[in-house]
């Protein structure tokens, strides 16, 4: 971890991710980084369970040639 910089978070919050990186024998830039790693593909996961919308539809119902 070369380049880095500081974030401002609640001393709870602090507490909770330095609590969290202690369990997991990891760092507190490893915890924070796999956090927002699974909130990206919670989002993903969401948005592709999603229903299609009228536009998404016509482009999958698109001949391919």
């Amino acid at each position: 971890m070369s380049d880095t910089t500081t974030i401002r978070v609640s001393r709870e919050t602090h507490g909770r991710i330095t609590r969290l990186a202690r369990q997991r024998h990891e760092s507190v830039d490893q915890t924070v980084d796999r956090a927002l790693r699974a909130l990206r593909q919670l989002s993903m996961g969401r948005e592709l369970s999603s229903e299609l919308d009228d536009k998404e539809r016509a482009w999958l119902d698109a001949a391919l040639g």
